[in-house]
């Protein structure tokens, strides 16, 4: 049975990829913040029939990567490496002028730092599985919008070391996914007046099973553009 570790898996996102994962009979390692969402979000992907391991904490905390990792060993290994898990540095977001220091920092710490430091605990079992690792990037990574600057150069790093990453490590499949605008909290967050209609992040989970069924090579990918493909 595959097993993957998936961040920020509560709700949005990571959620809806947990279920897709699980409905195709993946084990799961799921890691939030929230502890009673975590547990909420596990109990629904259990019901699937997968094993499911819930482990909250804070992913800049290494204490809490090893966990995951450990956690992961014990149900088979780590076959994929999902960093979702985000944050934005300010909410609602603001100019750079006005962007404080520590969440940049928050930001860089949860959105870049970490992945690096939970690819680095799992690259053994990653090797040994010939994984993959997706990393959850945004279009805000390579445009220039006005108030998403701190949480847009996290994600531009993030990028990069993920192309970094499939360079050194040719074994895996190393995939920078660029979702697209998603009706999720963080965005609710981000821009609090904007109300204009977005999809659901369950839309979106194809595209990254669509990666997982094709392998393609290691690279950055939008959703959309996996999801006009199929």
């Amino acid at each position: 049975m595959a097993v993957a570790i998936i961040t920020g898996a509560s709700k949005g996102l990571g959620r809806a990829l947990a279920g897709a994962l699980a409905a195709r009979g993946w084990d799961l390692v799921l890691d939030a913040r929230g502890e009673g969402a975590l547990k909420e979000a596990a109990g629904a992907v259990a019901g699937h029939g997968t094993r499911v391991v819930a482990l909250a904490g804070d992913v800049t905390d290494a204490g809490h990567r090893s966990a995951l990792v450990t956690a992961a060993r014990r149900l088979g290994g780590v076959d994929l490496l999902v960093h979702n898990a985000s944050a934005l540095g300010a909410e609602p977001l603001v100019p750079l002028a006005e962007l404080p220091l520590d969440g940049l920092r928050r930001a860089l710490e949860v959105n870049t730092v970490a992945a690096l430091g939970l690819v680095q605990e799992a690259l053994p079992a990653l090797r040994a599985a010939a994984g993959a690792v997706i990393t959850v990037s945004s279009d805000a990574a390579v445009e220039a919008y006005p108030d998403w600057g701190g949480y847009g150069a996290s994600k531009a790093a993030l990028d990069h070391l993920a192309a970094v990453l499939a360079e050194e490590e040719p074994g895996l499949r190393v995939w920078a996914v660029d979702p697209g605008d998603m009706a999720t909290g963080l965005y609710a967050a981000a821009v609090p007046l904007d109300d204009d209609p977005r999809p659901a992040p369950e839309s979106v989970a194809p595209a990254f099973l669509r990666l997982l069924e094709e392998r393609p090579g290691s690279g950055r990918y939008t959703a959309g553009a996996l999801l006009e493909r199929r």
